[in-house]
């Protein structure tokens, strides 16, 4: 069996492992899962390989540090991954990975499992042609990504000496296309809360007393309307401190990105797009703050129908972030808001979830440059850098406690079903994408 192959079966074997750290019967999994990668990383001859306790779900961790002239890089990546719901409209089981057409089916695939094995395999390879490494490694691995990684934190926070480093490679990112490789040079930052809207002590008969009394439903949906105006724009005051002007020049860098807007309605069964006036949609997503609802809960819910006035309504509402606005500003205001905007007999209240702020990276620098340059040896195209619509929370962290600049190197596709049934990767790209990162590490040998 070829060294490739070998890889391939590893990476089969690792997606079996049903990982999910969003819901604690799978705890024993996501463990599973952590010592199969301590395994696998001492295989590879990593050194002071670790499964390290947090107050949730561990962390592996391993190192090679042997070329004192060399920079030192962490290696981030996630091994935990989301549930598989709805199962019934996957074509084949997600935790028994199924190879068809080139691409890798199961859950994980993808997000992150794939991309993370690439790094390990990367360094197994290096290490059986050359017996030592170009560069020094480390590798920091958690189980609750897909959680928020709420006990990451404080881990990089405790052990800051630990993994103190000069970049953080990360391969949670895609590509523009199968031949056009990309490094995202901005994240957006992230804000979720849930609202819950309250009004009667108890659901009440909607013939006894519809027409008289406050409705939590219709009431949730008074306030959810008054968050944007007839543009897109989001109608909270103070919402828009901070957020970056889109100059000519971020226009020109966005318009440089492929983008087929017939193509993508296509691809997503729309007959039309959607977004703030005034920008293009590469430019919504990468460069705009949003509020996006992303579920709305009230009343009866079962067969048939129940004709009851219910008495909460509550609603999961998450806002993407640019610039230097900042998440704990952005929620006060949008409290703000909705004490001044709920109707009366309404009662209303915010949980926050989840805060980040937005990431930018100057793809000047010279671990990015090196990086693009590492694609362009494997890829037809040229590398581009693009801003990410999405959130990694974690790389504001890194920067502001290490100091490191974050290295955004994804392999993975937006078309391969992240968080969906059939997620699927693309083996050229697990193939490429370890020469690539050989390649990478390779190019510091020569300063």
């Amino acid at each position: 069996m070829s060294k490739e192959e070998t890889y391939i079966n590893d990476l089969i074997d690792f997606l079996s492992i049903p990982s999910i750290s969003t819901d604690a019967a799978y705890e024993a999994e996501v463990r599973k899962g952590a010592e199969w990668l301590a395994s696998d990383l001492r295989n590879s001859r990593m050194e002071n390989v670790e499964i390290m306790e947090t107050d949730g779900h561990p962390v592996v961790y391993a190192d090679w540090l042997h070329q004192p002239d060399k920079p030192v890089f962490l290696v981030y990546g996630h091994y935990d991954v989301q549930p598989a719901d709805s199962v019934e409209l996957w074509t084949s089981a997600p935790f028994h990975p199924e190879i068809r057409d080139g691409k890798l089916f199961a859950r994980g695939a993808t997000d992150d499992k794939g991309q993370v094995l690439i790094h390990v395999k990367a360094i197994a390879s290096l290490m059986e042609e050359d017996g030592e490494l170009p560069v020094n490694i480390k590798l920091c691995l958690e189980g609750e990504e897909e959680i928020a990684s709420p006990s990451l934190v404080p881990f990089v926070k405790e052990h800051r000496d630990k993994l103190a480093c000069d970049a953080v490679l990360i391969s949670d990112t895609p590509m523009i296309d199968e031949e056009t490789p990309a490094i995202v040079t901005g994240l957006r930052g992230a804000l979720a809360f849930e609202m819950e809207v309250s009004t009667a002590a108890t659901d009440l008969h909607s013939g006894a007393y519809g027409g008289a009394v406050p409705n939590a439903a219709h009431h949730l949906v008074k306030v959810l309307d008054s968050f944007h105006d007839e543009s897109g724009r989001v109608n909270v005051e103070g919402f828009y401190e901070g957020v970056p002007e889109v100059t000519d020049e971020l226009r020109e860098e966005m318009a440089r990105i492929p983008f087929h807007e017939e193509a993508l309605k296509g691809e997503l069964g729309l007959t039309s797009l959607y977004g703030e006036e005034g920008y293009t949609p590469l430019e919504q997503i990468g460069l705009r703050p949003t509020l996006e609802f992303n579920g709305i809960t009230s009343g009866y819910q079962g067969a048939g129908v129940k004709t009851v006035i219910p008495k909460v309504a509550t609603a999961k509402v998450s806002c993407r972030l640019t610039g230097e606005q900042d998440p704990s500003h952005v929620f006060e205001k949008i409290r703000e808001h909705v004490e001044a905007t709920a109707p009366a007999g309404a009662s209303v209240t915010l949980d926050k979830q989840i805060e980040a702020k937005a990431v930018t990276v100057d793809a000047g620098n010279e671990y990015i440059q090196k990086a693009g340059k590492a694609y362009e040896q494997f890829y037809k195209n040229r590398t581009l850098y693009p801003k990410e619509g999405g959130s990694i929370p974690i790389v504001e962290v890194f920067r502001n406690e290490l100091g490191a600049e974050p290295v955004l190197m994804g392999f993975g596709l937006q078309s391969e079903n992240m968080h969906a049934p059939d997620e699927h990767f693309h083996l050229s790209n697990f193939k490429r994408g370890i020469q690539t990162v050989k390649a990478y590490y390779k190019s510091f040998q020569e300063d």
